[in-house]
């Protein structure tokens, strides 16, 4: 216990209940050192704090776990992140560990295997939710047929994230409060998705989105 005291954590996800949640289980156990609802703010504290491990959400506004992930690791390579999402969907936990995750857990753990999680991404382990560890295991063997999709490759983050909010039925108003943008530039970069997949509408999006499991 006197050990993992001096482990220091931060805390990115954009509901905040959620945050305040984990935020209250992990301080008995770890020094929690500040928490971030979005990929900027996160990014600017955590390389002021220079937490030990952090715990960053997949889904979050203005481009997602994987900028944050990306945009730090850029700067400060030996910081350690694990994800923890309530997706166990493959592609995002590929695109997690490429940007540099240390591990990938899902938000269905509870807080004692949250705290072991933590612990040994602090010691240096790679840690993965039990239904995803067999998954990764294999792709980083070869023995899976890993879903790179050219399309999804034409797409920046931020078109990637709009991308994701529009299929799963948010309107242009909620998109644009959810990701701390204009009405404007949601329709510019929904413009530009469509261009880039070549489809005509929203609906043709979702299912493309659907098919294709990144909803």
């Amino acid at each position: 216990m006197g050990q993992s005291m001096n482990v220091r954590v931060f805390l990115v996800d954009d509901h905040q209940l959620f945050l305040t949640g984990v935020e209250a289980e992990l301080s008995e156990h770890v020094e929690v050192v500040g928490t971030a609802t979005d990929v900027d703010d996160a990014a600017k504290a955590i390389l002021t704090t220079k937490p030990d491990v952090i715990l960053v959400d997949v889904h979050i506004p203005g481009g997602g776990g994987v900028t944050v992930v990306k945009n730090v690791l850029e700067v400060a390579p030996e910081l350690r992140f694990l994800a923890l999402s309530a997706s166990d969907a493959p592609t995002d936990v590929i695109a997690m560990i490429r940007a540099g995750a240390r591990g990938y857990v899902t938000k269905s753990i509870g807080p004692d295997e949250l705290v072991a999680a933590v612990l040994r991404i602090h010691d240096g382990d790679a840690v993965f939710s039990p239904r995803l560890a067999g998954f990764v295991l294999d792709m980083f063997a070869g023995s899976v047929d890993v879903p790179t999709d050219p399309e999804l490759d034409l797409l920046t983050d931020r078109e990637r994230e709009v991308l994701r909010q529009i299929a799963r039925g948010y309107a242009y108003k909620q998109v644009a409060s959810r990701m701390s943008i204009s009405i404007k530039t949601v329709e510019t970069h929904m413009t530009s998705v469509l261009r880039k997949l070549q489809l005509s509408n929203r609906h043709e999006l979702a299912r493309w989105a659907s098919d294709r499991k990144i909803v």
